[in-house]
């Protein structure tokens, strides 16, 4: 059998075209070494067991979050053989493996988003008080997801939720969370507020709440944010990118809406309340006007009384100056044509003058004056 000949390009043609039938995608787990980003955009690094060693290339897209070396990471991606630069696997996806990894590679991240403020509590916006409508991202078929509307729609009536069934752990699950995030923020009339929920897990479980692509994502969220994952013990920084977060799903529930029983109980409280105070300024009222008549009645009849005291003086002081009562004690008014005279001035001998008195009137002249 003769052997075929190839030249450099069909071999690393023909590989390439196995590779992507045997092997379109493979997962390996290794220890990162010689990690390193060019320009900003692209990313190399190895990854390594005790018997050997594979190089990995891909874009900061990629990336979950920033890396070291040391790290345990699972990387999948696709073999291939590169005409110039040899073998290695295009990521596709990146995530840390092992709870020492993950939360070494959570650190890493939370130190780099602190110092561009996406944790600052500044940034944070308050929740409505009562929704009306809410955005829901979790696993459909869920527990967080049955627990999160037992304990909405117990505690409160009416509020609708829309709900994005997405993957909440594994290689699709970053992506996915992102992309419902991105669509509630680009809906013409959006939700009130959304809520990103799962239940508890193993740290692995959870990494897809650290993943950077997820925590920016909650960040720039154009609707205010609940984020409830995990158990109590568990944070993830998506929480902390969160305008508000909640232990579980049923405590972002709570934290959501109140009450309607309390809500009942304190609105017939509050009801009573003021229907006492009511009576209460009702009574008062009364008592009020009740002083008020007995003042104004007091002031009328006071009224009364000064102006008859005023009347009786002033008949006093006319009787006192009345003519008539001058003229019974003896006294006369003299007059001189119609007009009443009170001086010797101007008067000559022979005038006429009429003397009134008391019971009449007498014509008389003037003989002398003196």
């Amino acid at each position: 059998m003769q052997d075929v000949i190839l030249s450099p390009a069909d071999f690393v043609g023909l590989l390439n075209q196995t590779l992507e039938y045997a092997y379109p995608t493979v997962v390996i787990e290794g220890e990162l070494t010689n990690f390193r980003v060019s320009k900003n955009r692209w990313i190399y690094f190895d990854l390594q067991d005790e018997l050997a060693s594979v190089k990995f290339f891909g874009t900061v897209y990629n990336l979950p979050g920033p890396l070291e070396d040391g790290l345990k990471i699972r990387v999948a991606g696709a073999p291939r053989l590169h005409p110039r630069f040899g073998f290695s696997v295009n990521i596709t996806f990146i995530s840390a493996v092992g709870e020492g990894s993950i939360k070494k590679a959570a650190q890493l991240l939370q130190v780099k988003l602190e110092k561009e403020g996406l944790f600052d509590p500044a940034r944070k916006r308050p929740l409505p008080a009562i929704p009306r409508t809410v955005g829901l991202i979790t696993a459909g078929n869920s527990a967080a997801y049955a627990d999160f509307i037992k304990i909405l729609n117990e505690r409160w009536s009416g509020v609708e939720v829309r709900v994005a069934d997405v993957y909440v752990q594994g290689q699709q699950a970053p992506g996915q969370i992102v992309s419902a995030i991105e669509h509630f923020s680009a809906m013409p009339q959006p939700v009130e507020v959304l809520v990103i929920t799962r239940g508890g897990g193993s740290a692995e479980d959870l990494a897809a709440f650290s993943d950077e692509r997820v925590v920016r994502a909650v960040a720039a969220s154009r609707v205010p944010t609940l984020v409830a994952v995990g158990h109590e013990v568990d944070t993830s920084l998506a929480e902390l990118a969160a305008d508000m977060r909640a232990s579980t799903p049923s405590n972002a529930a709570q934290l959501l809406v109140p009450d309607k029983q309390r809500q009942l109980i304190e609105l017939d409280s509050l009801k009573s309340g003021l229907g006492r105070r009511l009576l209460a300024l009702i009574d008062q009222q009364r008592r009020d006007v009740i002083a008020s008549r007995e003042y104004l009645t007091s002031q009328v009849f006071l009224q009364i009384t000064n102006a008859k005291n005023n009347l009786n003086s002033l008949k006093k002081l006319l009787a006192v100056f009345d003519p008539a009562a001058a003229l019974k004690r003896g006294y006369a008014i003299v007059s001189r044509g119609g007009k009443h005279i009170n001086s010797v001035h101007g008067l000559k001998t022979g005038d006429s003058l009429a003397v009134q008195l008391n019971d009449g009137t007498i014509g008389t002249k003037v003989e002398e004056v003196l």
